[in-house]
């Protein structure tokens, strides 16, 4: 004799659809508060740069694109075209030219080391402002990595960190 399990499944009852659509959902309206508040406002931020022996102390705050470093403008604290554009490249990147102002104070080290401790200053200011959005292409620019190469030290018995005395076989 062969046994059957057979359990039997109750009736239940499925809702009826009255009627079916192939209209979306109403469409919310955008204001300039709802998408400032998606994208964000520029917000005002700090951040602090270091580069061999240079120190920057950086804050953004919304405006439109006047620098001050040292109580200076950008081009007369750095004059070369190169540091210039070294010290934008955060904004560059992230389409933000003219949308803050940016105070700094730096101190010691060179003009080149100081150029890059602002840069650095200000690509964690702007990573500061808003994480979200910023991060990612300032951090594929390699903007938020300190860059940790410094002057090798002199060691004893040499002229510098390694240039020693000429040998002279006879």
């Amino acid at each position: 004799m062969v046994a059957e399990n057979s359990t039997e499944i109750p009736d239940t009852e499925i809702p009826e659809v009255e009627e079916y659509t192939t209209e979306s959902a109403p469409v919310e309206e955008y204001t300039s508060e709802s998408l400032a508040s998606q994208f964000g406002e520029p917000q005002p931020a700090a951040g602090t740069g270091r580069r061999k022996n240079a120190i920057a102390r950086v804050r953004i705050v919304p405006g439109s694109g006047k620098w001050k470093v040292n109580g200076r403008t950008l081009e007369g604290y750095f004059p070369n075209k190169v540091h210039q554009q070294e010290v934008n490249e955060p904004f560059k990147v992230l389409e933000l030219d003219n949308r803050y102002d940016v105070l700094a104070r730096i101190t010691g080290g060179g003009v080149s080391g100081q150029a890059g401790a602002l840069r650095l200053g200000v690509a964690r200011a702007l990573n500061d402002a808003d994480v979200d959005n910023n991060r990612g292409p300032l951090k594929k620019a390699g903007f938020l990595t300190r860059d940790s190469r410094a002057v090798e030290r002199k060691k004893a018995g040499l002229k510098k960190a390694r240039k020693g005395t000429q040998y002279s076989k006879r």
